[in-house]
C-alpha cells in the first residue's frame, strides 16, 4: 500500500507565505517525478508545479516566481513553498508522484487527499 499525505494549508491573508508538505508512505521501491495540483471551486484541475527526482521543476505560468518545489528523496517528501499569496490561488492543493512499487515494480500514479488553501484579501 502506498499513501501520498500533504498538510501545511490553511487561511492566510493576500501577501502571506504557507509552506505545503507531501510525505510519501508505503511499499515504495523509488520515487520519480512529483507535482502539486490545484483545484477550485467550479474549475479543473490544474497544474501547479512539478519536480523529478534530479531536482528539476516546472511551474505554471501563474506561480513562477512566486512559489518553489522542493524535495527529499531520503525522506519522501515533496515540498511546495508559496509566498506572495493571491485570493486567486485559494483552492485545495494536491500532491501527486510516480512510484515503482516494491515487489511487484510496478509504476503507477498516487495523489494525496488534498489540502485547503484559502487566501483571503
Amino acid at each position: 500500500q502506498v499513501q501520498l499525505t500533504e498538510s501545511g494549508g490553511g487561511l492566510v491573508q493576500a501577501g502571506g507565505s504557507l509552506r505545503l508538505s507531501c510525505a510519501a508512505s508505503g511499499n515504495i521501491f523509488s520515487i520519480r517525478t512529483m507535482g502539486w495540483y490545484r483545484q477550485a471551486p467550479g474549475k479543473q484541475r490544474e497544474l501547479v508545479a512539478t519536480i523529478t527526482r534530479d531536482g528539476s521543476t516546472n511551474y505554471a505560468d501563474s506561480v513562477k516566481g512566486r512559489f518553489t518545489t522542493s524535495r527529499d528523496n531520503a525522506q519522501k517528501m515533496v515540498y511546495l513553498q508559496m509566498n506572495s499569496l493571491k485570493p486567486e490561488d485559494t483552492a485545495v492543493y494536491y500532491c501527486n508522484a510516480r512510484i515503482l512499487r516494491s515487489g511487484d515494480l510496478l509504476l503507477l500514479l498516487y495523489w494525496g487527499q488534498g489540502t485547503q488553501v484559502t487566501v483571503s484579501s
